[in-house]
């Protein structure tokens, strides 16, 4: 007999496995395919470490917590109470602090490691009663109804839903079996993935350092070994990261301490590297019959300003408001065109404005460098313009 489920979340990652804690948490029957097999967590400096991390911003925490997911979470979170952004492009270093207390009495997030937040995703999900989680298992097809999506799994099994939720990537093969296309931006980037420890402490500030290429952002870790640490993501051109990638560790130290303008002193690598593209990808259309997409199946952004995982989890806000106030069937055409109306429009508007400010990082003529300072100089400076900017990146 085939199973049923009410829906289908293709997609193990970090904004799937939420997807199903919130939906499974509202009753919601689920199944979870994750195609990549479950992995312990390992220590920053193993090979097999995820070493990014992920600022989970004011709303995305409010999700969370109501799915009950904060608590397991809270004991790894840092607090991220300022954001310091340093343009280091030309002459004197222009340095601006934006402080959360400008907004109230909440941090504008709290940040965690990948590898920390998909663990305790993944061993919440799996002892929740409403969902069915399958690591080593993906999508595999899909042939769409009026009434259900029969949906072919990789080991073979057929399964019947009444929503697919495509979470599952900047490939997703749900996108691609619903036959939505994509608009891709290259900015011949790639990011530079590690972790180091410093001399000065991180006092939980995250810092985004801009000279040209991109932006170098370090992002604060639990001490190790006694010292002081952060993750760091170093965005430059795509054959200049090649070229780090490949320097001997104290060397590449040496460079990271000088790319960094020595904001925490001196550098020194304490893992392996991870190189990833920069890209950033709109879905044409985030909806088809029995069909909703989310996360990156639906927009993939350049890891500027925390945005990539809060605007996944405003899409799954939306899904969950939009199911409370429609009971029914969670494949309802005109529930999906609601979703579709509401986020579309939304995720181009963010997607736009990242766009911007990677192309404004990537500025390496001194004129274009020295506009870009005085234009952090303006956003920072002005008190209403300043709050409604730190408005505008948490979400609120």
């Amino acid at each position: 007999m085939t199973e049923q489920f009410d829906i289908l979340i293709a997609g193990g990652g970090i904004a799937g496995l939420a997807a199903a804690a919130a939906l499974g948490a509202a009753g919601h029957r689920v199944l979870c395919l994750d195609p990549a097999a479950p992995t312990q967590t390992p220590h920053i400096t193993t090979a097999s470490a995820d070493l990014r991390t992920t600022a989970i911003l004011q709303p995305g925490r409010d999700l969370l917590a109501a799915a009950d997911l904060w608590p397991a979470l809270a004991d790894v979170a840092t607090p991220l109470q300022i954001m310091r952004i340093v343009d280091a492009g030309t002459g004197a270093a222009v340095m601006r602090d934006f402080d959360a207390a400008d907004l109230g009495d909440r941090p504008f997030g709290w940040n965690l490691p990948n590898q920390v937040l998909r663990h305790a995703l993944t061993r919440h999900v799996q002892a929740m009663p409403h969902v069915t989680f399958r690591p080593g298992i993906g999508f595999a097809g899909m042939l769409v109804r009026d009434d259900c999506a029969l949906v072919r799994q990789s080991d073979g099994a057929q399964v019947a839903v009444r929503l697919v939720i495509g979470a599952d990537g900047r490939n997703s093969a749900v996108r691609q079996a619903a036959g939505i296309g994509v608009r891709t931006a290259h900015y011949g980037q790639k990011a530079l993935v590690f972790a180091v420890t410093h001399a000065a402490p991180h006092d939980n500030i995250s810092t985004e350092v801009h000279r040209s290429g991109g932006p170098f952002t370090l992002v604060p870790l639990p001490d190790l070994d006694g010292n002081p640490c952060s993750s760091v993501v170093w965005m430059d051109d795509g054959p200049a990261i090649t070229a780090l990638a490949a320097l001997e560790p104290e060397a590449f130290s040496d460079a990271a301490t000088e790319r960094s303008a020595g904001m925490l002193g001196p550098l020194r690598l304490v893992s392996g590297r991870q190189v990833w593209p920069i890209i950033s990808q709109v879905a044409l259309a985030m909806t088809a019959p029995r069909v909703a997409l989310m996360a990156e199946a639906a927009h993939v952004m350049p890891p500027i300003g925390a945005q990539g995982l809060n605007t996944s989890l405003a899409d799954l806000a939306c899904l969950l408001d939009l199911l409370r106030a429609h009971p029914g069937d969670p494949g309802d055409p005109a529930l999906l065109a609601r979703y579709a109306r509401r986020r579309h429009s939304q995720v181009l508007l963010r997607a736009a404005g990242i766009d911007a400010l990677n192309r404004a990082s990537q500025a390496g003529a001194a004129p274009l460098q020295a506009l870009r300072g005085a234009g952090l100089r303006a956003l920072h400076d002005i008190p209403p313009i300043r709050r409604a900017l730190m408005r505008l990146g948490v979400g609120v």
